[in-house]
C-alpha cells in the first residue's frame, strides 16, 4: 500500500496503518480459526444453521459468482460441513463465459440445486451506464447492490435464516474506504440514478438500510455468515483443490470472473483515478502469510490488464452491450472524475450503525459472551 490512498498514515518505524489495523483487529480473529476454540466456534455455528434448517430442503443460502471464494465456500459447504444450501446466482448481464462454466460445474458436480436472478437487462443496463456518467470511484454499485438484495428476497421467499457469502479476511483484509463507496446504500444509488438514468427501476432488486439491519435480522431472523473467516483460508490451496477436484478454471485475478468487473479493475480506476486495487488484495495476502512483499512487487511490476489486445475487445463488448458507440463510450470514460459525496447519500446513519456495532462488539468481549 501507499498514499495512492490519502488516508494512509506511516508510523515513526515505516510500518503503515493498514499493519497496525490489522494486527488490532484481524490478526487475533485468523489465529483464531487455527486454534481448538475456532473450531468449537465453527462447530457451534455449522450445528446452528443445520438446526434451523432441519425439516426444510435447505438449510442456508450460498450466493455464487463464480469466484474463487464463493467457489471454495460451496466446496466447503457440501463436502466439509455438510450443509444443504440453495445456490443463488444474481445474473446481471455481465458474466464472462469462464464464471458461466464455472458456475454451472460446480452446481453439477457437487449435485445443488441453483436459482439463478435475471436482473432485467434494459434497467441494469441504464443503471450501469448512470454510474459512469457520474463519473465516480465506485462503478460496480450497481452490480454489488443487487447480488446482495437478491440473496434476501430469496433467503425471505424460502423461510431461510443463513446467508453464506465468501468475503473473507485472510485475503480481502485491506479495502480502502477513500477507493469507493458502500454498495449497500441504496439513497446513494437512486440519487446516481435519478440524475444520470432515463427509466424508472421497477424490477431492479434493492436493499434498504432498514431492511438490512432491522426487517431481515430482527423480525425475519436472516444473518449474514462468512464462513472463510472460521477457517484457516488459503487461496492457493483452495484453487487446487477446486481445480483438481471440480474443474474449476481460474481467471488470473481476483473478481475478474465479471467482463465489466476487469475492465473496471484493470483499466477505469489505474486510468481515471490512479488506484490499483491489487495493492490492496496482495497486501491482504502479504499480511495473512499468502504472499511475501518481493513477490507482490515483481507482480505489480505486470500491467494491471491481462493485454491490449483482450482491454480493446473487452472495451468494444461493453460499448456495444451499453447500447453505445466505441466513440461515446471513449467520451463517457473521459469525463472529468467526480466524487460520490457530490451525491446524496445516508452516509451518517451507516456510521451511526458502525458506532453501535463497534460498542456491542467491545461489550461482547468485556463480558464474555
Amino acid at each position: 500500500m501507499d498514499t495512492s490512498d490519502p488516508d494512509i498514515t506511516f508510523d515513526e518505524n515505516g510500518v503503515c496503518s493498514y499493519c497496525h489495523y490489522f494486527d488490532e483487529h484481524v490478526r487475533q480473529i485468523l489465529e483464531r480459526s487455527r486454534s481448538e476454540a475456532g473450531k468449537k466456534l465453527l462447530d457451534q455455528l455449522i450445528t446452528n444453521i443445520k438446526k434451523f434448517g432441519r425439516d426444510k430442503p435447505y438449510d442456508s443460502i450460498l450466493g455464487l459468482s463464480g469466484g474463487t471464494d464463493s467457489s471454495y465456500l460451496t466446496y466447503l459447504a457440501v463436502k466439509e460441513f455438510g450443509l444443504h444450501p440453495l445456490i443463488v446466482h444474481a445474473d446481471t448481464g455481465w458474466n464472462s463465459e469462464t464464471s458461466e462454466y464455472n458456475i454451472k460445474t460446480l452446481v453439477s458436480r457437487l449435485g445443488l440445486n441453483l436459482e439463478i436472478f435475471v436482473v432485467d437487462w434494459e434497467e441494469m443496463r441504464d443503471l450501469q451506464l448512470a454510474f459512469y456518467k457520474a463519473s465516480v470511484k465506485n462503478c460496480e454499485i450497481p452490480q454489488d447492490h443487487a447480488f446482495l438484495a437478491v440473496l434476501y428476497k430469496v433467503a425471505e421467499k424460502y423461510n431461510i435464516h443463513y446467508i453464506l457469502l465468501g468475503g473473507n479476511l485472510a485475503t480481502e483484509s485491506i479495502l480502502p474506504k477513500s477507493w469507493g463507496y458502500n454498495a449497500g446504500d441504496l439513497r446513494h444509488l437512486l440519487a446516481i440514478y435519478k440524475r444520470f438514468g432515463n427509466k424508472k427501476l421497477r424490477q431492479f432488486p434493492t436493499l434498504s438500510f432498514w431492511k438490512r439491519y432491522f426487517y431481515y435480522p430482527f423480525i425475519r431472523n436472516i444473518n449474514e455468515v462468512r464462513l472463510l473467516n472460521y477457517i484457516p483460508y488459503n487461496k492457493l490451496k483452495a484453487k487446487n483443490i477446486l481445480i483438481n477436484e471440480l474443474g474449476w478454471k481460474d481467471y488470473g485475478a481476483k473478481h475478474y470472473e465479471s467482463v465489466l468487473t476487469r475492465f473496471f479493475q484493470g483499466y477505469y480506476l489505474p486510468t481515471k483515478f490512479g488506484i490499483d486495487k491489487r495493492k490492496a488484495h496482495f497486501s491482504s495476502l502479504i499480511l495473512s502469510g499468502q504472499m511475501t512483499r518481493d513477490e507482490a512487487l515483481e507482480e505489480l511490476k505486470k500491467p494491471p490488464y491481462p493485454d491490449k489486445v483482450q482491454l480493446q475487445q473487452d472495451k468494444e463488448y461493453i460499448a456495444q452491450k451499453l447500447g453505445l458507440s466505441l466513440a461515446e463510450w471513449e467520451r463517457i470514460l473521459a469525463l472529468p472524475p467526480r466524487s460520490h459525496s457530490e451525491f446524496p447519500s445516508s452516509e451518517a446513519l451507516f456510521a451511526i450503525k458502525d458506532k453501535f456495532v463497534k460498542l456491542f462488539r467491545i461489550r461482547k468481549h468485556r463480558y464474555g459472551v
